[in-house]
Order: structure tokens, then sequence, then C-alpha cells
């Protein structure tokens, strides 16, 4: 899932002449990215992870496909004796050749448009930014150039979806539900190959050395990976393509094709799905926007890229991120007018709660703090730390707007957004509320991923700010 922004801070940035680093970005020795060391808790961890997480997207994706979405009938029927797991595993669609087509020509063409088609977006649109950007400072010392066309990607490919499905007919709108099964195998293909790939590529041929971290525990390595930006070449970010495409641009396409195969089989669309077509749209439309403001977040400044991104964005993001739209697809749902109201508000306000929040951070950074929120100028709370070169730096944590609401506010909009999903899908079923039960726990964790790195790092002056702002997500509660 794409990472929101963390605390509500700006730096005072350096540059140390002597290496060129950054020192805001280069903290103090071993606080950047993931660990050096293993200890027993993150192993068992890792391998629970590697083991569990392919079956429970089997698992889900079966539930639909023989049960009706029911996530108790495969336990049931394990439990009485009418199945075996390798019962339902035979009744599921296998891997076939057509659908590995499907994907090839899926993927090879997002890396064309990734890589052959400058962005013209940022030329055209008012107040959106694209073209070559910079990235943050590495650890090694870097500043990475990426090509940002995302939203054009994303225009340009539902163009061609929409013109095929209205004029051309080169394949039927239901293609990705037809071959939602099949097309699980390819993603898994590729997400298992891309990781192992990237753990070679690091040992043998590194884009930057001093941007590795190795651990003596091959299972952590693979899973968190351990180049900070593997590229192919310049300008091929393996990180940020799978990061923000195939898996976002294909989340639209996905919910698109669940209605077209409910029009199918129904002979309409509900309001349901129309409603999480439009509010993961949504969703998805400020992924690409903000492409640029992404290069600083959690998953291209801290994350290493390893399995648990390259699998992640592969199969865990298009396969459970669309439940809703898969669920209906089985179990359609026609809500009341005052639920399609009540559903689509809360979703906006999410969305206006995440988006402002994170608005409110950006333009805090970008004027040192010399601009109004809430009609105020914000009041913060100066920190300093001392980087890896000894010198001594000072960054400012707002503690107005929403991020003195709580410290991770953005987050709480996400959740509320993420809530509005599964509430339009109504309570006939489990299935389709995983998505905010996996945010709450992914969102949760980084929450204190974030805050135990912020303690290291200012120390006293951490817990200044979170006597300040006493809450995390939910004011009186978290």
């Amino acid at each position: 899932m794409p990472a929101t922004m963390n605390s509500g801070a700006v730096k005072r940035q350096s540059k140390n002449p002597a290496n060129g680093v950054g020192p805001s970005e280069k903290e103090q020795l071993g606080q950047w990215g993931r660990a050096w060391k293993v200890d027993w808790f993150s192993l068992v961890s890792v391998i629970l992870l590697l083991l569990c997480a392919p079956l429970i997207v089997f698992y889900f994706v079966m539930s639909c496909d023989q049960y009706q979405c029911a996530l108790s009938g495969p336990l049931l029927d394990l439990y009485s004796g009418k199945s075996s797991f390798g019962d339902i595993w035979s009744r599921a669609p296998s891997f076939n050749w057509t659908a590995a087509k499907i994907y090839a020509t899926w993927v090879c063409f997002q890396v064309f448009l990734y890589m052959c088609v400058p962005d013209v977006c940022h030329k055209v649109l008012p107040g959106y930014v694209g073209g070559v950007q910079d990235g943050a400072y590495t650890p090694a010392g870097l500043i990475n150039k990426y090509e940002i066309n995302g939203l054009q990607a994303w225009i340009i490919t539902h163009v061609l979806w929409f013109a095929n499905a209205n004029y051309f007919y080169w394949f039927s709108p239901t293609i990705i539900f037809d071959n939602w099964i099949p097309l699980l195998w390819c993603a898994n293909i590729l997400g298992y190959a891309v990781a192992t790939f990237v753990m070679i590529k690091a040992y043998l041929f590194p884009s930057n050395a001093k941007d590795c971290k190795f651990t003596d525990n091959f299972f952590y390595d693979y899973m968190m990976g351990i180049e900070f930006n593997p590229r192919i070449g310049k300008w091929f970010d393996l990180k940020l393509f799978f990061n923000g495409r195939p898996g976002i641009v294909a989340w639209t396409l996905i919910n698109l094709s669940f209605a077209a195969k409910q029009q199918e089989l129904y002979g309409q669309v509900t309001n349901s799905m129309i409603l999480v077509n439009v509010l993961q749209a949504i969703y998805v439309l400020d992924f690409f926007w903000n492409e640029t403001w992404y290069l600083k977040t959690i998953d291209i400044c801290h994350d290493h890229f390893g399995w648990y991104l390259g699998w992640g964005d592969c199969v865990w993001l298009p396969y459970l991120y669309t439940l809703q739209g898969l669920y209906l697809v089985y179990n359609p749902v026609q809500l009341s007018t005052a639920n399609v109201v009540g559903v689509l508000l809360l979703g906006l306000v999410g969305y206006y709660i995440f988006r402002m929040t994170n608005h409110q951070k950006d333009l805090f950074r970008r004027t040192d703090g010399n601009c109004k929120i809430w009609g105020r100028i914000p009041a913060y709370i100066e920190c300093s730390y001392v980087s890896i070169d000894g010198k001594k730096h000072y960054s400012k944590l707002m503690v107005s707007g929403f991020w003195g609401v709580a410290r991770h506010f953005n987050y709480t909009g996400d959740l509320i957004g993420s809530l509005s999903y599964c509430l339009a899908c109504g309570f006939g079923h489990l299935l389709p509320y995983f998505y905010i039960i996996y945010m709450t726990i992914l969102l949760v964790h980084r929450c204190i991923r974030d805050e135990h790195r912020c303690l290291n790092k200012y120390g006293k002056d951490w817990k200044r700010y979170t006597d300040a702002v006493a809450y995390r997500l939910v004011p009186g509660v978290f």
C-alpha cells in the first residue's frame, strides 16, 4: 500500500561538503532503513509472513470462487471432511498460457509507459508536479533522479480501456475477472522472480554498495531487501516502478472489470459497486497526482526493496485491496439512498482529512513554518539532533492544525476512507472487512515504527512533542 507521510516535521537541511551527504537524511549510525541485525522475534515474524501471506491470498480468492466469499466455507468443509485442502486446490483454475500472455503484455506495457513516454502532464495540468524529479538523499549520499509519469500512465491506460470497451472490442471488459485466478499464479511468479533477482543483484552488482544492508540471515534479507534503491541502468528504479506500477494502475481496472462482470451476470451495476469504484479511484488518482510527494515517504526513504515490497506490490495489493469489488460480483448489494449518501460522505470526509493533513505538513515544510494553518501562524516545537558527522541540526515539529489533533492524523483519514469501502458491501460477510482490519494493523505498526525512529533521533525533544500532542491516531483513545 502506498505510504502516507508521518510526523509533521520540517528539517533544516545542510550539506556536508566533505561527502555531499545531507546530514538530516543520514542520521545516527544504523538508524536508516531496516535493521542491521535480526532478533528472534523479527526472524519468526518474517518466516511466518513468507509462509502465510501467499496462503491468505489463495484462501480469500478460493473462498469467493468456491464458497460465495464465505470465509468459513473452506474451514467447515475441511472440518466436516467434505473436502480436503487438496480438493480445494484441485478445483482452483490453474496457470494457463492465455493468462500468462495477458499478464506479460500488461507488465511490458507499463514498463514502456514508465521508461519510454516522458511526462507531459506537468506541462498542461496546473498544480501537477511531474517529469524528472529529485528523490531524498540516500544513506550513501546520492540523490536519485526519477521520471514521474504515473498519472500519465494511468490516463493512457484507462483511455485505452474505455476506447476498447466502447469502440474497438479487442477484448472483453470482464477479461480480468474471467482470468482472475490464473492471473494470480502469474503475479506470484513475477513477485518471487523480482524478489529473487534483487537479492542476487545486491550481492553481485548493486546499484550502490553503500546503500545496502546485509545481515547473516537469508530469510530476513530476502523479505526485507538488501538494496535501498535497486536500479537497472540509470532510470529504471525497481522500487518506484513496482510500488506505483503495475499494481496501482491495475487497481481501478480490476474494479472496472468487476463492475463489467456484475453487468454481465445481473443486467445492472449496483450502487455499492459504483461507490467502491468511485471511492477507490479517488485514492488511486490522489496517489498519482502526488507521486512526487511519494518520493519522500517511508516506502521510498526508509524501506529496502525485497520480497515485502516486490511480491506485495505484485500480489498482495491487487488481490486483497480489491476484495470489495470481487465480493460484490458474487454478492451484489443494492444500498438504500440514505446508506449510499452516508458511505459516500464517510469516504469523502476520510479523503479530506487524509489529503489536508498531508497538505498542511507539506506547506509547513516548504515555508519553514512561515504560513497559516487554519487561519493562524502554526505553533511548533523546535527539536535538535546530531548527525553522523557530529554536527547539530534542528527540526520543527508542528503542533497546529490536524497535526495538533493527533500525531498521525493522516493515517486516521486513511482508515476512515478504508472503512467506507467496506461499509459499501453491507454486513453479509466478513471478507470485505479484511481491508480495514489489515490497514489498521499496518498503520498502527507504522505509527510505532516511525515514532521509534523519531525517539532515537530527537531524544528528549521527542518527549516534549508527544506531551504536546498526546495521541497517535484517535484523540482520547490512542
